[in-house]
């Protein structure tokens, strides 16, 4: 029997703002253990929350971006679990009246473009971390993390594919960083996402029993979680077995999930409307304003730069796929304009030293002023690119000024024609045997030649100079 899967996510998406949801207590990441608390965030008797107006705004922003419908009149509920990192025994949260609703993503995967639903999208508040100490074989809670202002996006169960489940987290996650709504550093919980996994034979109209796996924080593990959960419950329906509700962990060393505990439902939870906390009432100018102050997002930006900068498909892809590539490009190519030169120098030079110092796109600090100036230096040939890449890794890793940098190393390209004929002349007095083989008809020796003369020149000369010098002499040999 053949069999589909079906997948449906919740994300969890930690907002940037500056103080948790219902108090005061800064959310910055990191902090002492249980430093970032107060009365309010750690459920003390006789505290009384009082709602952030920005993590509303965030939350209509957001709405806005993924074609939500926004909830005019909404309201807060208690969802109660006694959990050691939740220690007020509950969680405020939307069951009943989420903020925003009915929304939709348009993806592709494989070459195929769909709409992925969105169901809504809820405000609630985050809990602590539960740190399992190996040496003492104890688990201690940190706190910091309670009350930290949370959306929880949750989508309609329309993947279909591992691949699918990748490019939704991955235009998801480019769209909340470009609204300014989070970090999504999914290495510090910033965004991690539950998923629910269920098969069913093809053609089947009816979901099967499903399973979730709570609060992965990898796209990598995401994927192959989907994978491995698929195919363990096929072979269970295979083997004649029934597929089990529950919640499961994804242990990434062994590349399999194992149960946890069965899985709740709304019910378990005994929610009730939260009685501390008023209803929010949005207007229609609040959502307006909102909708007028959304920034470019990266689809529209794709397609600008296509069409306005004549990159390629691939190259504007990459260069959106990060608020702060995207920003730099642009502020580059408004100092020197020259759009085509600011993509390169990102896709070559700027990708390469991001790997190499395993550095993320938003911790990018290149000044884009100091970008432009390179890139005038080697478009006015005052420097040749070969010293352009070391420039500009100067510029990367140690923030030097181009043009003082060029001239206080003597790096300005040589344009003394007889010097570089004279250091031809020696380069192939010195090669007989390369000399030989070009005159066989390897093209290579004539490169070699080529580095030759650059080294000997200490890399300062023109390539184009060189290479036209070079032919000539060797045309007549």
């Amino acid at each position: 029997m053949n069999y589909e899967t079906v997948v449906g996510l919740e994300v969890h998406v930690e907002l940037s703002t500056k103080s948790k949801i219902f108090c005061g207590c800064t959310t910055e990441f990191g902090g002492e253990p249980n430093t970032h608390v107060c009365p309010v965030c750690t459920g003390m008797p006789g505290s009384l929350p009082v709602m952030n107006k920005g993590v509303v705004e965030f939350a209509i922003r957001a709405g806005l971006a993924l074609n939500c419908d926004i909830t005019r009149h909404n309201k807060f509920d208690r969802k109660n679990y006694f959990y050691p990192d939740l220690p007020k025994a509950y969680q405020v949260s939307q069951l009943y009246l989420p903020i925003c609703q009915n929304g939709k993503v348009e993806i592709e995967a494989d070459g195929v473009k769909k709409y992925i639903g969105i169901h809504e999208i809820h405000m609630e508040e985050d809990a602590g971390k539960l740190i399992h100490d190996p040496w003492d074989e104890c688990t201690l809670v940190d706190y910091n993390r309670c009350g930290v202002p949370l959306l929880e996006i949750v989508s309609e169960p329309d993947f279909r594919s591992a691949e699918e489940v990748i490019a939704y987290l991955t235009k998801l996650r480019d769209i909340m960083m470009y609204l300014g709504v989070s970090d999504c550093k999914m290495q510090e919980g910033s965004m991690r996402a539950d998923v629910n996994v269920s098969v069913r034979p093809v053609g089947q109209k009816e979901f099967g029993t499903r399973s979730e796996m709570k609060n992965m924080n990898s796209f990598k593990a995401i994927y192959r979680a989907v994978k491995f959960e698929a195919k363990r419950q096929i072979e269970i329906l295979e083997e004649g077995g029934k597929v089990v509700q529950e919640t499961r962990r994804w242990d990434e060393n062994k590349d399999a999930s194992f149960a946890m505990r069965s899985k709740e439902n709304a019910q378990d939870y005994r929610y009730f409307p939260e009685p501390d906390l008023l209803p929010i009432e949005i207007s229609d100018e609040w959502i307006s304003d909102v909708k007028n102050n959304l920034p470019e997002l990266p689809e529209a930006k794709r397609t600008r730069y296509i069409s306005e900068f004549g990159l390629s498909e691939y190259d504007a892809g990459v260069i959106t796929s990060a608020k702060q590539l995207a920003y730099l490009f642009e502020d580059t190519t408004a100092i020197c304009g020259k759009p085509k030169e600011a993509c390169n120098l990102i896709m070559g030079e700027l990708m390469r030293l991001l790997s190499e110092t395993s550095t993320l796109p938003e911790d990018i600090d290149v000044d884009p002023k100091k970008a432009a100036d390179l890139i005038n230096l080697i478009v006015d040939g005052k420097i040749n690119r070969s010293v352009g890449k070391e420039v500009f890794e100067e510029i990367f890793r140690n923030d030097v000024d181009p043009i003082k940098y060029v001239e206080e190393n003597g790096l300005m390209m040589l344009n003394d024609d007889s010097l570089v004929s004279d250091t031809i002349d020696k380069v192939i007095a010195d090669n007989p045997k390369s000399i030989e083989d070009f005159k066989g008809g390897k093209e290579k020796a004539f490169g070699f030649l080529v580095g030759q003369t650059m080294k000997a020149l200490k890399g300062k000369a023109n390539p184009k100079s060189v290479n036209e010098i070079l032919r000539e002499k060797l045309s007549k040999l």
